[in-house]
């Protein structure tokens, strides 16, 4: 099937519903997700929500509230508190099931209390390849992925948003913070403050696509392969270490491998990533 097939398709079925809650993030899917829907639907008939927690950077926060400016909707901010659960919190391979489940909970609740029938998510077909723990959630609370039933991969997407003028078309992929907390550390507002103070700080010397992973007392930078040079050398080198030991790491390191996106998952048998999808 071609794009424009798929395109199609994803209007029509948005179309449907009538009326839509959106699980909105500010990211390149759900962003796009958001514009069609609001074409498609009107504006009136479009409930966009944002999951607010300490796993949701606040520069992220800025920029999803910004976006949906241009887009012409307003944007109900949810308070989340996966932090109280300890089947989340204790970090384990699973966590973004626990994660979503609580997200998607709400949101089932207020469409609900609107009298909406359907809870939307910017999921597209790349994340069935992918592990996806969060896919589980959806299909337990009834949350459609109009676009992964359209078969819209990224790529699609990208080209598609970059066509309506979408600001997030070339956007670098930005999952919470959490993704950041290497599995088996328990996850604390402080760290998963940590980890955003240190990623806007690597960020504000230049660097776009990076992640700083959160080892306990270690750091582990990702920048991407042709940036490793510039991280390493003078005076880059010595401002990062100094400003990441002033946010609480005891060791800085940079991953010689690069930046690559879900390379916490690395550490994952095959047998404990089927368990948990």
């Amino acid at each position: 099937m071609g794009i424009d097939e798929k395109y199609d398709q994803l209007k029509e079925s948005i179309k449907s519903p009538g009326k839509a809650v959106i699980a909105y993030s500010g990211g390149v899917d759900s962003t796009f997700l958001l514009k069609i829907a609001v074409d498609v639907l009107g504006p009136e008939n479009v409930l966009a929500c944002l999951g607010v927690s300490p796993s949701l950077g606040k520069s992220q926060k800025r920029t999803a509230l910004d976006t949906a400016k241009e887009i012409g909707v307003k944007v109900r901010e949810i308070t989340v508190r996966e932090l109280e659960d300890e089947n989340y919190s204790r970090n384990k391979a699973d966590r973004c099931f626990h994660c979503k489940s609580h997200i998607y909970g709400l949101l089932c609740q207020i469409a609900k209390e609107e009298n909406i029938e359907h809870v939307l998510c910017g999921s597209n077909f790349d994340d069935k390849d992918d592990f996806r723990p969060g896919n589980r959630a959806a299909n337990v609370f009834g949350v459609r992925a109009p676009l992964m039933e359209a078969g819209l991969t990224k790529a699609d997407i990208r080209h598609l948003s970059k066509q309506l003028g979408l600001s997030t078309a070339e956007m670098p992929a930005s999952p919470c913070l959490a993704s950041r907390i290497s599995y088996g550390v328990n996850i604390t507002a402080e760290k998963l403050d940590q980890v955003d103070n240190a990623e806007a700080f690597i960020k504000s010397l230049g660097f776009s696509e990076l992640r700083v992973r959160h080892h306990g007392e270690i750091a582990r930078i990702e920048v991407k392969k042709d940036q490793i040079e510039k991280i390493i050398a003078e005076p880059v080198r010595t401002k990062v270490i100094k400003k990441l030991k002033e946010l609480g790491f005891k060791y800085v390191s940079i991953d010689m491998q690069g930046f690559r996106s879900g390379s916490l998952n690395e550490s994952l048998t095959e047998e404990e990533k089927q368990k948990y999808l």
